[in-house]
């Protein structure tokens, strides 16, 4: 059995799981993973910054200044003993637990009363397009961000501003750094469709020059590509809309014009994917109207030899009958008479067609 087969019968395995269990069981759905869960803590204020990392709850929150602001960073949702125990020590909601830990959430925006949260997809391009869930909660004073493994984020940028006092971060509070996190993965994904053109643009060559098979499975692979981001993007608009227009008072009104930057880079990014699916699409189109041609050429070529013949074939089998009173079976110029006539009929066929432009 592949990976892809397996990751299908492990999700088909957690749904299974989940049937018949009351709203807010926690059940993680995604790809079995065995590292333990890290925990990243960084507090800072205008002018003091704190880095530490733990595998251990209760170590972190011995190490926590509630004084500043804290960025808490879970990586490794797969533990759902863990997961829940951050859910009671923060006081978490069930449902938002349970989103959490599902791999195969759609990206949203929730209101609760001591905190909010956001959960989107983080994307990344190796050769092809891998997508890992994040979730956000913004509480006050403070953000906790799950992430699904340790395969790296796009928070490096983010913790190097926090690491240097650069920018306004240190200055504001802990609204303003979810809007960083949320802008950051907004962010990525412009690399990403920067990645995309550029092989849609190699494939475009590929298709004008000589289209294969290989060209249209390309083809039919950047599609499904494009369907998966533009799942996870459309939605990114929704989630940030309804943190514009939250009344939530952890969300201050000097963030919102931040939120409202996002909401317009979400927007790019939406025409762009769509306008890369159209392109997609042309493509295709190309393709098979390429492939159409080409055999419509062999066509015309079979069948311009078969219209230059069948006359000539039909003289060779009139003279190849055995009858005795053929007179021109006894003729002495018989046979180089029939030549000419052949070639004749022919040689004038050919230049009735390429009078036509048929050659």
């Amino acid at each position: 059995m592949n990976r892809k087969n397996i990751l299908n019968s492990v999700k088909i395995l957690n749904k299974t799981n989940k049937i018949g269990a009351p709203p807010g069981t926690v059940v993680y759905h995604g790809e079995k993973q065995t590292d333990r869960v890290k925990i990243s803590l960084i507090e800072y204020n205008e002018t003091e910054f704190i880095e530490k990392e733990f595998h251990d709850l209760s170590e972190c929150m011995d190490h926590v200044n509630f004084e500043m602001v804290r960025w808490i960073n879970v990586d490794g949702i797969h533990n759902v003993e863990f997961i829940e125990a951050i859910g009671k020590r923060f006081n978490i909601h069930p449902l938002t637990l349970e989103d959490i830990v599902n791999t195969n959430q759609r990206p949203k925006f929730e209101d609760y009363d001591n905190y909010v949260v956001a959960i989107m997809k983080m994307l990344y391009y190796n050769s092809e397009l891998l997508s890992e869930q994040l979730s956000v909660v913004l509480m006050d004073k403070m953000v906790v961000s799950f992430q699904e493994s340790h395969g790296g984020d796009a928070f490096d940028l983010i913790r190097n501003r926090i690491r240097t006092g650069k920018g306004r971060i240190r200055k504001m509070g802990a609204d303003y750094l979810a809007y960083a996190l949320i802008d950051a993965v907004v962010d990525c994904y412009f690399g990403i469709l920067e990645k995309v053109g550029d092989k849609i643009e190699l494939l475009e060559e590929n298709l004008i020059d000589e289209p294969t098979k290989e060209t249209m499975r390309h083809l039919h692979e950047m599609k499904r590509e494009m369907i998966f981001l533009r799942k996870s993007v459309w939605p990114m608009r929704e989630l940030i809309n309804n943190m514009e227009r939250s009344e939530t008072e952890l969300i201050k009104p000097s963030t919102d014009i931040y939120l409202r930057d996002v909401h317009d880079h979400t927007i790019r990014v939406i025409d762009t994917v769509e306008t890369y699916r159209d392109l997609l699409s042309g493509m295709m189109d190309i393709y098979l109207s390429s492939v159409s041609n080409k055999m419509n050429e062999v066509m015309k070529v079979l069948t311009i030899i078969t219209t230059v013949f069948v006359p000539v074939t039909f003289i060779a089998g009139v003279y190849g009958m055995n009858f005795e009173d053929m007179p021109e079976l006894r003729s002495k110029w018989g046979y180089p008479l029939t030549w000419a006539a052949m070639l004749t009929i022919m040689i004038s066929l050919l230049i009735y067609f390429r009078r036509k432009k048929w050659l």
